[in-house]
């Protein structure tokens, strides 16, 4: 039986509070159960070295947890050091936000997403997608009138959610407790429309088959399409698609 009595295929309470602090342009707190992560979209008007002259705008991502985040205090990270967990999770928020905007239409411009995890019970990285694609949005609703219709810069939302095997058992949405017991543990990133943009899987100890596999992609797609529907009623009017 799982906490709480949840079913294999049931996603944890999700909420979204938009505009939860007053200085970034976009501001969310997302929690996903007990995993709570502030997401922030602030904006620049300069663009990585690589770009300038190009006329394309950026996206940049970090990501951090805050030292009572955990159960056991995470100690911050100092002079410019970022420890490869985080470094892995915050180019993941990069590269799945970055799929589904247009870049081209930003002009130069960079929208920096900053992801802080206040609480962790598992599932931190796919909380920081979805309330950083919210975030987003908002955002750039403030530039409204220095950038083209949104329909044109928002190719597609996105969404990401974690499954895993657990005694044989597919799982959706794992908390701490069973993401750390789990046989498998997988992490989907896909867009509102259905389309994968990132797939991370592992065997922790174990092997699973193509048919399991086949079975943890239509439940991670289960949650997807139930994060999206929050995410739509979540921006109300403000929904770009």
């Amino acid at each position: 039986m799982r906490p709480h009595d949840r079913k294999p295929d049931a996603l944890r309470p999700l909420r979204f509070q938009r505009r939860y602090t007053r200085q970034a342009p976009g501001s969310v707190l997302v929690r996903l159960g007990r995993t709570t992560v502030l997401c922030t979209c602030c904006v620049e008007a300069t663009v990585p070295p690589f770009l300038t002259g190009k006329g394309k705008g950026w996206m940049s991502a970090e990501y951090g947890m805050l030292p009572g985040s955990t159960n056991t205090r995470k100690a911050r990270d100092k002079g410019g050091k970022v420890d490869g967990r985080s470094v892995e999770i915050q180019r993941l928020i990069g590269r799945s936000l970055r799929a589904v905007f247009n870049l081209d239409k930003l002009g130069e411009r960079t929208l920096w997403i900053d992801c802080d995890v206040l609480e962790a019970d598992g599932g931190t990285r796919t909380a920081s997608i979805n309330g950083a694609f919210v975030a987003v949005v908002d955002a750039l609703h403030t530039l409204k009138g220095q950038l083209p219709p949104l329909n044109e810069i928002v190719r597609d939302s996105v969404a990401a959610i974690s499954v895993g095997l657990l005694d044989d058992v597919e799982l959706l949405d794992l908390e701490y407790v069973e993401d750390r017991d789990a046989e498998v543990d997988l992490n989907l990133v896909m867009t509102g429309s259905g389309q994968f943009i990132e797939v991370q899987g592992t065997g922790e100890e174990a092997t699973f088959s193509r048919s399991q596999l086949d079975r943890l992609l239509k439940l991670g797609k289960v949650g997807i399409d139930a994060i999206t529907a929050a995410q739509k009623k979540a921006l109300g009017s403000a929904w770009p698609l």
